[in-house]
């Protein structure tokens, strides 16, 4: 059966609570210290957002917990996507501090070398919209902790562990999934599960994510965390405590019924959390769409028919446009004005004043990063 591990926390104790989070979920049956050990971080944008990536917290548990069972072979990797930059977001959501002090490496993906993979499962999507599979060869028989964070996505509903590969196993064109990112999750689990000797995830409900995810959201605050080595299992009850029904969220729904993990939540053991409380914890979360997930699917779903008009859209220099439009909109327009009024009052809550205690650190001196050609 699988086995998910959820604890409720404060701010004074969520470090530690991620070391007893992740040994009640029998992390170390998984990851496993002869390995590489992947820390596949969430970077979802290069400025700081509550429950926008992953949390300095989040991340200095799992080191910590690491740490202290002598892991030595651990490297930490986060991908470029056309409106986020590995180490300046590395920077403004103070991860680069906490990796130094354990010794850990920060490797962006773009910078490594990625290989061609033939899938021994049956593509549901990546062959369609890609014409093949990429992966980066350090993930070959690594292992991989997933960093998400619970909160609603304009695209897939909600968001969480499967979605967390989007950035790992796709290297470029990823704005092509979004008419298929349902299969593409599914997918991109199967091939987790081929190339990995073992997947887990933790996830922060600490600062959830509740509206126009994956970015302009309004923080919630529920203090939980949870930990799972099934994947689909981890977001369905993630789904459940945000207050969807788990198995009507398609990428869930396809993924339990291909047998790649359990989305039934009456048939997953929980450990952490009594049933009879997790039964009436419901943040009552809703899944909006902000302006610019909005016009992206009207725009693709009626040009999906006109191949010259579409291509012409997404598969041409004019799609710079779009990249343009969602970087003003989001980092010129929304973060300056609802945007800061909300990290402002976030700084005003106990995890905000927890935020603040972590260091920036020095800006970093990095190499020119890989500039993909996002069409």
């Amino acid at each position: 059966m699988s086995k998910v591990a959820i604890l409720k926390t404060s701010p004074e104790n969520v470090v530690t609570d991620y070391s007893d989070l992740m040994r009640l979920a029998d992390y170390d049956k998984i990851i496993t210290k002869d390995k590489l050990n992947i820390l596949k971080l969430n970077l979802s944008w290069t400025l700081f957002y509550p429950a926008c990536s992953t949390p300095p917290w989040q991340l200095e548990g799992v080191l910590e917990t690491l740490k202290s069972e002598n892991y030595s072979k651990v490297l930490a990797v986060e991908n470029q996507t056309v409106v986020t930059h590995p180490w300046k977001g590395a920077y403004y959501n103070k991860w680069l501090p906490l990796l130094d002090c354990h010794d850990v490496k920060f490797q962006p993906l773009t910078d490594v070398k990625w290989v061609e993979y033939e899938p021994r499962s049956e593509m549901l999507a990546m062959d369609e919209i890609f014409g093949g599979v990429l992966i980066p060869e350090i993930f070959k028989g690594s292992n991989i902790i997933h960093f998400p964070t619970m909160k609603t996505h304009g695209h897939t509903q909600t968001t969480g562990a499967m979605k967390n590969a989007f950035g790992g196993l796709i290297p470029k064109y990823r704005h092509h999934a979004h008419k298929m990112i349902h299969e593409v999750l599914v997918d991109l689990l199967a091939i987790q599960k081929e190339i990995h000797e073992g997947i887990f995830a933790v996830m922060d409900g600490c600062v959830c994510g509740n509206g126009a995810g994956p970015r302009t959201m309004e923080p919630f605050y529920g203090d939980m965390i949870l930990a799972s080595s099934d994947q689909v299992a981890i977001d369905a009850i993630a789904a459940k405590i945000m207050g969807f029904e788990p198995l009507e969220i398609d990428y869930i729904k396809l993924a339990h019924d291909q047998g790649l993990g359990m989305g039934d939540t009456d048939q997953i053991e929980f450990v952490g959390i009594d049933r009879a409380d997790l039964d009436i914890t419901n943040f009552k979360f809703h899944t909006q769409k902000s302006p610019v997930i909005r016009w992206d699917q009207i725009i693709r779903k009626k040009t999906m028919r006109i191949p010259t008009i579409h291509n012409a859209l997404f598969n041409s220099p004019f799609f710079k446009s779009f990249i343009f439009a969602s970087e003003f909109y989001h980092d010129h327009f929304w973060y300056p004005t609802a945007g800061k009024k909300n990290i402002n009052r976030f700084k005003q809550t106990r995890w905000g004043e927890l935020f603040q205690k972590y260091s920036f650190g020095e800006f970093p001196e990095y190499p020119e990063i890989k500039e993909w050609d996002p069409y």
